[in-house]
């Protein structure tokens, strides 16, 4: 079995790579439920460097780049890492508080832990710390997720007020030169209408036809024979 090198030799091998590239090998940790992340020395290295691209521009070597790209994948990775933490721990405490009141210890951890991590406690939560807020844990679990309760209400209730609040004034419309108005003809004074002429009291309107020749009434007709012969 050969004999393992010296420390020193492994040191020497390292140091042969990139100082920024080390990282690679793990990536950042999620830490806990809220989107945290523990980061390495190496992985630190390279994110100052990011950070100090990004307020002093410099042209960078290929091998900086990749760097930069490694490190945004792997946050990437840790956010969806954090994530799914986040659900985890959801389901379990929907576990636990669905086998209520057995589980009431693991139930009040788990919900101290949600709270932390930023979850807005549900009515079922509500409803659960209730029924046991005999125990002085419970008790004041319930008096700060019920103010966290209000909170989540008058922010969405102020949310919704504010998208539906009435649109700011327009902007006023003006008239440009050209366009339709412009190929309209100008228009043309009106000539009033003469008034119509009183007639004098001596004259006479001039007869209608109807009235020089009235209809002519068709004549009855003849009485029958037997009233006759009668």
């Amino acid at each position: 079995m050969p004999d393992r090198p010296p420390r020193r030799a492994t040191d020497d091998q390292l140091n042969g790579f990139c100082p920024f590239s080390t990282y690679c090998r793990v990536m950042p940790t999620p830490y806990g439920s809220r989107g945290g992340m523990a980061f390495s020395a190496d992985e630190l290295r390279v994110l100052r460097r990011a950070l100090a691209i990004a307020l002093h521009p410099m042209p960078l070597s290929d091998e900086d780049v990749q760097d930069c790209l490694r490190l945004a994948g792997s946050v990437d990775e840790a956010v969806g890492e954090a994530g799914r933490l986040r659900a985890f721990l959801l389901a379990d405490l929907a576990r636990y508080r669905n086998a209520l009141p057995g589980s009431a210890t693991g139930y009040l951890e788990l919900l101290q832990d949600a709270l932390a991590a930023g979850y807005d406690p549900r009515p079922d939560d509500l409803a659960a710390l209730r029924a046991l807020r005999g125990g002085p844990l419970a008790a004041a679990l319930l008096e700060r997720c019920q103010v966290l309760a209000e909170r989540s209400v008058r922010a969405r209730l102020a949310g919704r007020s504010t998208g539906a609040a009435a649109p700011g004034p327009r902007s006023r419309l003006l008239a440009l030169p050209g366009g339709r108005a412009a190929a309209r003809e100008p228009d043309r004074p009106r000539t009033p209408v003469a008034p119509d002429k009183p007639q004098k009291p001596g004259e006479r309107p001039m007869p209608k036809p109807s009235e020089v020749f009235p209809p002519r009434r068709r004549p009855a007709p003849p009485p029958s024979e037997e009233r006759a012969a009668g």
